[in-house]
């Protein structure tokens, strides 16, 4: 068709066109001809532009020496369907995301009839781009078909399955195409981190998908799967999330948020969850007599807990510590079981300063805070930044990450000034 075209228009751009205007209401076929061979480019990026300009001409811009001409074309919508295809292959990553994203929004509005016309070069150009070698490319056009029923599948599972989160993730979550059957097989095949999440916010998640991705220990994948109201779990699986939920932290809020928990798990909960969740699981369920009272026992339990040292635990705290082992490594493995007055004892021993400072200083969520205390205790700055995020909970946008994954991110000078405010 090319060739077809190159004729029609009797070779290239062409220096001495009379002097036409590109933005004249109506422009005839041969100035329409006339301008789009104009050696000016914002002259053929004004014409490309039009909606009015016949098909051929718009075909021949697609060709044009100048990619912002061709930007164009990608972008209008009156592009010939041929024009398309031409433009999925172009050199210009910019073109070829403009035609991803056309492509994407005009497949909503072909109805049947023209999607048997045109169906056969649309979806060659939707392949092309579906496997372009650029990720943003394949990931505007996820984008634009995440939630299209009308996509073909070959193309839906391509991008599913795609080797960037960016361009699998919007389709993992939002594709209404995807059986149950593709997203076992997706999971199964341990796709790129963070995949698993995508399909755990899907509207709806039958119980075969939440047991696979129970199965596959992804603590951030389970963590939005409980989070997720329309998530179906078994019984007996969230019986082993909630065995194994004292050391994730990051369940146990969704765990007592999840609707519909029987009173033997809402008793389970309560014996290991924060106060504040507690409280949250009171006042979201409803909990018999018999129930409340052990849910309002826990409160007092912990809170009586969490007033003092516990003397035992001092103890084991000062046993490891005579040993050598009260180590970086042992404090986080202790983090992850949840045991806070274990971190708050060891805390209090390795900075010198009084158990009821230290734990009014995780109560109080304060990122320098938190980070003085674990400097004064002689951490190193990456267990100061889980503890952060783990040990007080602070939002992960507040906390102060360790500099180069290695450095305290405040001066020793700050903290030495804070931690002297700390003791007094």
């Amino acid at each position: 068709m090319s060739s077809v075209i190159g004729r029609l228009f009797g070779g290239g751009q062409q220096d001495n066109v009379p002097p036409l205007n590109p933005d004249n209401a109506v422009l005839s076929y041969d100035d329409a001809k006339s301008l789009a061979r104009h050696a000016d480019p914002s002259i053929r990026r004004r014409v490309a532009k039009r909606d009015d300009i016949p098909p051929e001409i718009l075909y021949y811009l697609a060709a044009d020496s100048d990619a912002s001409v061709r930007r164009e074309i990608a972008l209008n919508a009156s592009t010939p369907r041929q024009a398309d295809l031409l433009l999925a292959e172009d050199s210009d990553e910019d073109v070829r995301l403009d035609v991803a994203r056309k492509i994407g929004r005009l497949l909503p509005e072909l109805g049947p009839n023209q999607q048997d016309r045109l169906g056969d070069l649309t979806l060659r150009a939707l392949d092309l781009l579906s496997h372009d070698t650029l990720p943003r490319v394949r990931q505007a056009l996820a984008e634009e078909i995440k939630r299209l029923p009308n996509v073909p599948r070959d193309v839906v599972t391509n991008l599913a399955r795609d080797v960037e989160l960016m361009v699998s993730a919007p389709i993992l979550e939002f594709s209404p195409l995807l059986s149950d059957v593709d997203l076992l097989e997706i999971i199964n095949s341990r796709p790129v981190q963070g995949a698993l999440v995508a399909i755990s916010r899907r509207q709806s998640v039958g119980e075969a998908v939440s047991s696979a991705i129970v199965g596959s220990e992804d603590e951030a994948a389970i963590a939005a799967l409980l989070a997720n109201p329309d998530a179906q779990i078994r019984e007996e699986t969230l019986d082993i999330l909630i065995d194994r939920a004292p050391e994730f932290p990051s369940w146990h809020e969704p765990l007592v948020l999840r609707p519909h928990l029987s009173p033997r798990a809402i008793s389970r909960i309560s014996q290991f969850v924060a106060v504040s969740l507690l409280h949250t699981l009171q006042e979201r369920h409803q909990l018999d007599p018999e129930l409340a009272k052990k849910v309002a026992d826990a409160i007092q339990r912990r809170l009586s807990q969490e007033g003092d040292e516990d003397p035992e635990v001092a103890q084991e705290v000062r046993s490891l510590a005579a040993s050598n082992m009260l180590t970086d490594e042992t404090i986080l493995s202790r983090l992850g079981k949840g045991e806070r007055n274990f971190i708050y004892s060891s805390l209090t021993l390795l900075s010198g300063l009084p158990y009821g400072t230290v734990r009014n200083v995780f109560i109080s969520k304060s990122p320098k805070a938190v980070v003085t205390v674990c400097w004064q205790a002689g951490l190193s700055a990456r267990t100061a930044t889980e503890l952060q995020l783990r040990g007080a909970n602070i939002d992960p946008p507040l906390v102060l990450y360790a500099q180069d994954g290695l450095y305290y991110p405040l001066t020793e000078k700050e903290m030495r000034w804070r931690a002297e405010l700390l003791e007094s």
